[in-house]
């Protein structure tokens, strides 16, 4: 698995605190590829990271998916050169580029502005799958979140990137905002449903959270924002879960869906603890046989001017932390974990607690999940069991 992190947006949205700048011209996109270019090369002599599947190091892990995924920030700001150099300094570094899986997050506004050309030239470099992020069909709150686009940009996105052969679409939606109506949900959720060339195979709807670092954040302190109430929430997640049950998505785990076959490869591997190797400034790796963590130095800046990219910290996780991981990424999935497993790194009775109560269930299989009706209260639940 390879995750490359773009650290440019055209703007920013309220709700968000990933690390991103705003580009000051497009030269400096070049100099980003440059940048990656030598970090790539740099660790895939460091950690063998040939073909996707590496001998040792970040990518050693047997259960490995042969994946990448170019996330951000904004990576369709991108020009298609920059995204065409990144595959190439991965195929110089050894790693095999016909991906099982090539995911690129987009904005509508960057798909339609570019025109189908650009479509067109993602599918040609190999990209079978798009996430895009919509957040609404209601313009109305696309303005209050500072998106860039508005439901008409995404729905012709979505018109070009069908024409373009583009077969596997993720949309993110936003749900639990206090301007968000349950009219309004009901809408974004019917307009979802109706786009150009078919539903989406994907959805992830996340509820919006405040985040300290985010402009969200500075409006609830100074008290311009409120949280919606958690009813507001629970009913429009509810909501979300009964609609796309009735088109024909699985909801696999607590935030995605998807029609069958169209389970996100990439991050259904992170959360089966799988290793991954991260690129670009910001971004994160973890090496599942050495149980270690690392990650690159936020910094646009320090990063073009390093002559290796990529420095930052790393952490071994104690047993204590591997064992809270296994848990809390396992129970966000439909999948779940082995009970006898679960048994072993919960805290004494908590599985017989949580199995009597309702809020973990058996399968057929051995494992034990949170049903879908307590997806909702998953922390609390999970909380209990750690």
């Amino acid at each position: 698995m390879i995750y490359v992190h773009v650290p440019f947006c055209r703007s920013f949205c309220i709700y968000c605190d990933f690390y991103s700048e705003i580009p000051c011209g497009d030269g400096l996109f070049g100099d980003f590829a440059a940048a990656l270019g030598r970090e790539i090369r740099h660790r895939a002599g460091a950690s063998g990271l040939g073909s996707g599947r590496s001998r040792d190091g970040l990518m050693a892990d047997r259960n490995s998916v042969h994946t990448l995924y170019i996330g951000g920030g904004t990576p369709s700001v991108l020009p298609l050169s920059v995204l065409s150099a990144i595959l190439n300094d991965l195929a110089a570094a050894g790693v095999d580029t016909d991906f099982e899986e090539f995911t690129v997050e987009a904005n509508p506004d960057d798909i339609v502005r570019n025109g189908p050309g650009y479509a067109e030239g993602l599918a040609a470099l190999g990209v079978n799958r798009i996430s895009m992020g919509v957040q609404s069909f209601d313009d109305g709150l696309l303005k209050w979140m500072n998106r860039r686009h508005d439901s008409g940009t995404a729905v012709e996105a979505c018109r070009l990137l069908r024409r373009a052969g583009m077969g596997n679409i993720s949309i993110d939606l936003i749900f639990g905002a206090s301007p968000l109506s349950d009219s309004m949900w009901k809408k974004t959720l019917e307009q979802l449903l109706t786009l150009p060339g078919g539903q989406p195979e994907h959805v992830s709807a996340y509820q919006l959270t405040v985040e300290p670092g985010s402009i969200l954040g500075e409006m609830a302190a100074a008290g311009r924002y409120s949280e919606a109430a958690e009813e507001q929430c629970l009913g429009q997640y509810a909501y979300l879960c009964s609609v796309l049950r009735d088109a024909g998505y699985e909801h696999y785990e607590i935030s995605n869906f998807s029609l069958p076959g169209y389970r996100a490869v990439h991050n259904s591997a992170y959360w089966s603890g799988c290793s991954y190797a991260g690129f670009g400034p910001g971004a994160h790796s973890y090496d599942a046989v050495r149980r270690e963590r690392s990650w690159n130095e936020p910094s646009l800046k320090n990063y073009l001017a390093a002559p290796i990219p990529g420095s930052g910290g790393s952490e071994v996780l104690t047993d204590g932390q591997a064992a809270m991981e296994r848990i809390m990424l396992s129970l966000r999935t439909a999948a779940g974990i082995p009970e006898n497993e679960l048994r072993h790194l919960a805290v004494r009775n908590a599985v017989d607690k949580m199995l009597s109560e309702g809020n973990l269930v058996r399968l057929p299989d051995g494992n034990v999940r949170i049903p879908e009706d307590r997806f909702f209260i998953s922390d609390t639940i999970i909380s209990e069991i750690v």
